[in-house]
């Protein structure tokens, strides 16, 4: 039988040798459990979002985030100009040189300058408890109250950190339930840093779906990741908006618009309208090239007659002035529009000209424009339809047919503000362009089709060419397709005198809806797709289809006086 101190002495190194499996066990696990259970560390905001000051506040519009912080400041949110005019309204215009905001409603405009209370809405002054606009240095930041004013969105501000979130989505929404209680994280993972905790029940917005995790937006404005067994099912909620939107008036004619360009290129070619009309039927408009945009300050150049537009209107025929931007090329365009007070210039002298010399409209022509006139252009078609209304003078903007370089025209908008938008389906093929039709049916029934998706077809007008273009193959040893290009542009009596003179006879396409012509003369080769009174009839059939405002004509004098005829078998009055 063991002593009772043999006993003794097997329980305590039993003990050591639990103790020492123990601390053995703790040293192993514990490595293990802090490797592998979840992170409580919550993200460093000033860090993640570079909030790098008291009043910085983080924004997110319909679920994205702003690289741009926002400012919280006096009871007020401010969010920087871009993110204001890119994701939530368009229609403010920031002028950073002169420092001049403006937003143009159906009726008047709307003025403000930075750091002040006080605001125009055409020339009557108004004030706010607020300051509208604060600048930061270079950048310009715009009170969310003032932005609701003319906005249809809905926002809410959080604080700890500063945070806005603001929505311009209406109608059903999808949402995601959490079904339980869980993390926000900065990254997929257990051991990203934690942003936020939502609870059973909050709603997200799935932006993204992974494996494990998925990206998501919180209500109160937190993007991260959850993690994916953590939500439920998806949930439609429907929100309805309740601001009544804005109506812009029209000047709307009660005929079809039967349009054509005149060019007009000295004060002695006025001269000649009766001539040019005369050869013509059923014009209801006339666009004659009388201005054009001449200095950085907004001055423009003019060959308006008053003896033109009254005989003109003793005929019945409306003129529509057009103003271009290409003639004078020492002309800096996107610094004319872009310029609170050199734009106010050119406003202001078009229609001083469109009251002096009694015209019926206004018809703007600025091509070749890039994308850093976009917002400037815009802006003056915005600021010009008010005047025009005003004045009972019709509004038209000349467009070209819808591409991925043409976007900066904002037909949309411009729609919103001018009576008409004019189509010129043409110069599908140019002047240093591969040679091929100005203008085949497939190329205008395609622009009609997606001008359409942007423009009411009761003001969408169809501009057709009445010109043609001769491609002459020059053969050239060093050219890459072993001959020179070159083309000109010329009426119908000269397409149908060079055919006779070299014995060709031309042969309908249907897949351009033309005629075309071919041959060898001097050992060149010459190729013309024809713009006659067949091919004008095709595009009239789409103009007719599509029951559009009008048609419009470039230019008088190229055509023969039968097309007339068959013009008028489509735009009646």
């Amino acid at each position: 039988m063991a002593s009772p101190m043999k006993n003794k002495k097997s329980i305590s190194i039993l003990a050591i040798v639990i103790l020492i499996i123990a601390v053995a066990l703790i040293l192993i696990l514990t490595p293990l459990m802090k490797r592998y259970s979840p992170s409580k560390d919550m993200a460093d905001y000033a860090s993640v979002y570079g909030m790098s000051t008291e009043d910085a506040m983080l924004v997110t519009v319909n679920n994205s985030m702003s690289e741009v912080n926002g400012i919280y400041k006096d009871g007020q949110a401010y969010v920087d100009y871009d993110t204001v005019h890119d994701k939530i309204n368009s229609r403010f215009f920031w002028d950073a040189q002169e420092k001049v905001l403006r937003y143009t409603l159906p009726e008047d405009l709307v003025s403000v300058t930075p750091d002040s209370k006080d605001y125009t809405v055409g020339k009557e002054k108004q004030s706010t408890e607020y300051t509208i606009c604060r600048m930061e240095g270079d950048t310009m930041y715009l009170a969310m109250d003032f932005v609701k004013m003319y906005t249809d969105l809905r926002y809410k501000y959080y604080d700890s950190p500063n945070r806005l979130t603001v929505s311009t989505e209406w109608g059903e929404l999808s949402y995601t339930s959490v079904k339980k209680g869980t993390q926000i994280r900065q990254k997929g993972g257990i051991k990203s840093p934690v942003l936020t905790n939502v609870s059973k029940g909050d709603l997200v917005t799935v932006l993204e779906e992974g494996n494990k995790w998925d990206k998501v937006c919180t209500e109160d404005g937190f993007i991260g990741y959850i993690r994916s067994k953590a939500l439920g099912k998806e949930q439609k909620v429907v929100c309805e908006n309740v601001n009544e939107q804005p109506k812009y008036s029209k000047i709307k004619k009660d005929f079809n618009i039967n349009m054509a360009w005149h060019q007009v290129t000295t004060m002695a070619a006025n001269s000649k309208v009766a001539s040019v009309l005369s050869s013509t039927k059923g014009i209801n408009v006339i666009s004659p090239t009388w201005f054009y945009l001449d200095d950085n300050q907004g001055g423009i150049a003019s060959l308006a007659s008053y003896d033109y537009v009254n005989y003109c209107h003793q005929n019945d025929i409306e003129v529509w002035g057009l103003v271009s931007n290409l003639e004078n090329s020492e002309v800096d365009t996107a610094s004319v529009l872009n310029t609170t007070s050199t734009r106010d210039n050119l406003v202001n002298q078009l229609i001083a000209a469109a009251i002096q010399y009694d015209l019926d409209g206004i018809n703007v022509d600025f091509e070749a424009l890039d994308s850093e006139v976009g917002d400037g252009f815009i802006q003056f078609i915005r600021e010009l339809s008010l005047k025009c209304d005003n004045n009972g003078i019709v509004l038209s903007v000349d467009n070209y047919v819808p591409s991925a370089y043409t976007t900066l025209y904002q037909r949309g908008e411009q729609a919103l503000f001018a009576d008409y938008v004019v189509l010129m389906a043409y110069d599908e093929h140019f002047s240093g362009s591969d040679e091929g039709s100005v203008a085949s049916i497939g190329f205008v029934k395609q622009g009609v089709e997606d001008t359409l998706k942007e423009v009411p077809k009761d003001q969408l007008i169809l501009g057709m060419p009445l010109y043609t273009r001769i491609w002459e193959e020059t053969p050239s040893e060093t050219a890459e397709k072993g001959y020179e290009l070159s083309s000109e542009a010329v009426g119908m009596s000269e397409v149908d005198t060079r055919l006779a003179a070299n014995g060709v006879s031309p042969k309908w396409l249907d897949d351009c809806g033309q005629y075309y012509a071919e041959y060898e003369k001097d050992g060149k080769t010459y190729k013309i797709w024809i713009e006659d009174q067949n091919s004008i009839e095709e595009k009239l059939k789409v103009y007719k289809e599509q029951e559009l405002a009008g048609g419009a004509f470039w230019k008088l004098g190229f055509e023969k006086s039968s097309i007339w005829d068959t013009v008028g078998k489509y735009i009646t009055n």
